[in-house]
This record gives structure tokens, sequence and C-alpha cells, in this order.
């Protein structure tokens, strides 16, 4: 059995991440995370991460390279970041509670979804130009 691949955007315009806020479920509501969705069948990486960002935040994106490690969320799911560039549009949140861009040194500090907090020294290393 293939594993269901998950994919999530580091979005970074002008030394700064937008961070989402999820709304549900229950158990993750508030906490924040890098936006994205699952991958369909014989969809890429790349296009569904582009179709996920169109359907949660109203932006066109263009799909970088890989950003830190994948995370197993369980058995089945994997959980795999990437860079992206905004192409157009300006993000809104129209899946989750709040968005927000935070530079590297509020990173750490903030309330994440336990899976992406792995990402968190990539997304800084990101920031800083590393």
């Amino acid at each position: 059995m293939t594993k269901q691949i998950v994919v999530a955007g580091a979005l970074i315009s002008r030394g700064t991440l937008l961070v989402a806020q999820r709304d549900r479920p229950a158990e993750l509501a508030g906490l924040w995370e890098l936006p994205g969705g699952k991958v369909t069948p014989g969809e890429s990486d790349a296009d569904a991460l582009a179709r996920e960002l169109r359907e949660e935040l109203g932006v066109d994106v263009a799909v970088g390279e890989r950003l830190g490690a994948d995370v197993a969320l369980n058995d089945a799911m994997t959980l795999r970041a990437y860079r992206v560039t905004l192409r157009s549009g300006s993000p809104h949140p129209h899946d989750h509670r709040a968005l927000r861009w935070v530079g590297a040194d509020e990173i750490d500090g903030l309330a994440w979804v336990p899976a992406d907090r792995a990402w968190v020294p990539d997304l800084v290393a990101a920031l800083s130009g590393r």
C-alpha cells in the first residue's frame, strides 16, 4: 500500500514566512501550520500544493525545492514541505482561522501543530538565507 502524501507550502516573502492557524479539528484548532493538503491519485506533489494553496489561500504559487525532511504523520500518511513563491493573489484564510507573516525570530515561539514543528530549524535557516 502506498502512503498518502500530504504537502505543505513554505511561502516566504520579504524575509517573512506565511503561517496559517488551524480552525479544525478541535485538537489542532488554534495551532499554526504551513498551509497545504493531500495529494490526489495521479497528481504530482507540485500540482497538489498549487491547487491546495489556490483553494485555501486564493493565491497562485510556483512550487520550488523541498524543505526539510519528510514527517511521518502515521503509518499511512507522510507530510512533505516545499518552498513556494507567490505568483499572484493576496493570501486570505479561506480554510483557516487566521494567517500571519512571521520573521525568523518568531518561528520557534509559535504554537505549531506537532508535525510541522519538525521543520522549525529548516524554516529559520530559509528565512536567514542559509
